[in-house]
């Protein structure tokens, strides 16, 4: 029988059971994508991250419960806390290699500090059917790896209901919905239901974008923003050229271990 360690752990939070959770599972060997996917369906979280060592450099891998993804920023905080605090990495800065390039992860404290690429975006025409899915018009609408509709209320935010089979029928993997907070710079929502995620709890990638944009709309070099899903999280946000930092806090949930027939 072959046994694999497994973390769940709340990513963009101090407290368990806020956040978004993430699987994670430090590798022996690398495993087979179908059996990874198998495992991140099985674990059924938004993503489940498998690290593993190829060639002396450490790699990771996000899956959600129907899809790999190219980048997962909870995701890959969650495995650093693994790595600093359980899997006895002793450095600074970890570094992963992705499908999205090398991430590094500075530990500072009670925090840690994602290293991530900004995303690309383009302003666009508003796509059909977006207003009726998401029950309320954007001020602004910009499309990259996925559409980034920007409000004029904080409220029209929080208190959005979205037709997700709806939204389904976009042609992009997810709708991002954002407006400028009053306790925080700004405040954001996630739905991809194409890949199987209704709304995403906490979005560590989709701030690749909203924190370029952002930071020109406020003229603020960091941001505090908010993600107001059910569980909601808290993330520290500046931009760094090219990259943008990401930073927020873990908590431990559950360790456990998967257990495969040979």
């Amino acid at each position: 029988m072959a046994e694999i360690t497994f973390y769940q752990v709340d990513a963009f939070t101090g407290n368990v059971f806020g956040g978004n959770p993430a699987g994670v599972c430090p590798l022996k060997a690398e495993l087979s994508d179908d059996l990874m996917q198998k495992i991140a369906a099985e674990n059924n979280l938004s993503e489940t991250a498998f690290i593993f060592t190829r060639e002396g450099r450490l790699h990771i891998r996000w899956f959600t419960p129907e899809a790999e993804v190219d980048l997962c920023g909870h995701a890959t905080l969650a495995s650093a806390h693994v790595m600093f605090h359980h899997e006895g990495f002793t450095g600074q800065i970890l570094e992963f290699q992705s499908k999205s390039g090398a991430l590094r992860v500075k530990n500072k404290g009670d925090i840690l500090e994602l290293d991530f690429p900004v995303a690309q975006y383009e302003p666009c025409a508003e796509p059909e059917g977006l207003t009726e899915a998401l029950g309320c018009k954007p001020v602004e609408v910009y499309a990259g790896a996925d559409y980034m509709a920007v409000f004029e209320k904080e409220q029209d935010i929080v208190d959005m209901k979205p037709d997700f089979a709806s939204l389904k029928k976009l042609s992009l993997r997810g709708v991002m919905v954002t407006a400028k907070g009053s306790s925080c710079d700004f405040i954001s929502r996630f739905f991809a239901p194409n890949i199987g995620i209704n709304e995403d709890p906490v979005t560590g990638s989709a701030h690749c974008l909203l924190t370029p944009y952002w930071t020109e709309k406020l003229n603020k070099k960091l941001l505090i923003a908010r993600q107001v899903s059910k569980r909601g999280g808290l993330l520290f946000c500046t931009l760094d050229y090219d990259r943008v930092l990401i930073a927020g806090k873990c908590a431990d949930y559950l360790k456990g271990t998967i257990t495969l027939a040979d």
